[in-house]
């Protein structure tokens, strides 16, 4: 338009994705890498960020007690979404505590190419919530999920955490689709969960029943 510069004109720049915060992380980083360094790191993104980054963490196959611990942080974030806060707190036992560089790059080599791969095709699109309002339900639904991710059942946190990453990057990058799915397989989580405690139940209701 005339009359016009490029000083009267606001340019908003994209917010950089997930993939390339954890990327830089993983260059700038060569010694032990601590949970707030990760959340400072993230910026605005914190809260979507953090979600993503345990999420993956609680997808790697590992021991039931592991889960119970690295389930905490997802409940903690989780909660914190739900009440509406600005910024992610976490307890001092958990913030100041590092992963290995060796850890962390392992972590990073299987998350970033799985993030690029998804952020391809999401995209800003059918977001049904206002401005502040997506943080709180999906917080409200991964703080359920979180829950479910600390219950001593082999194999039983990775629909969950799998669920919590995908509402997490949907949040993230407000994408109305990729939240369908995420809440999917959410449903798949719990549809499992039920039927694995459900079937515990009836089995040792007939055992110690015929005792």
């Amino acid at each position: 338009m005339a009359g016009l510069d490029e000083g009267d004109i606001e340019v908003r720049r994209k917010p950089r994705r997930l993939s390339r915060l954890f990327a830089q992380m993983l260059e700038e980083n060569s010694g032990p890498v601590s949970l707030r360094t990760i959340r400072d790191s993230l910026g605005d993104r914190g809260f979507a960020g953090l979600l993503v980054f345990f999420g993956a963490l609680n997808m790697i196959p590992l021991p039931p007690p592991a889960s119970a611990f690295l389930g905490l942080p997802l409940i903690i974030i989780s909660a914190q979404m739900a009440y509406g806060s600005e910024r992610a707190w976490l307890p001092k036992f958990l913030i100041d505590r590092s992963i290995s560089p060796e850890q962390f790059r392992k972590l990073m080599t299987w998350v970033i190419p799985r993030l690029v791969r998804l952020e391809r095709v999401i995209k800003p699109r059918y977001w049904p919530f206002w401005h502040r309002q997506g943080d709180r339900i999906v917080g409200a639904v991964t703080l359920f999920l979180g829950l479910i991710v600390t219950l001593p059942i082999p194999l039983g946190n990775w629909l969950p955490a799998c669920s919590t990453a995908l509402l997490a990057l949907a949040l993230s990058e407000r994408d109305g689709i990729l939240l369908l799915v995420g809440a999917a397989v959410g449903v798949a989580a719990g549809v499992v969960i039920v039927a694995v405690i459900g079937t515990a139940g009836f089995l040792s209701h007939l055992l110690f029943g015929l005792v």
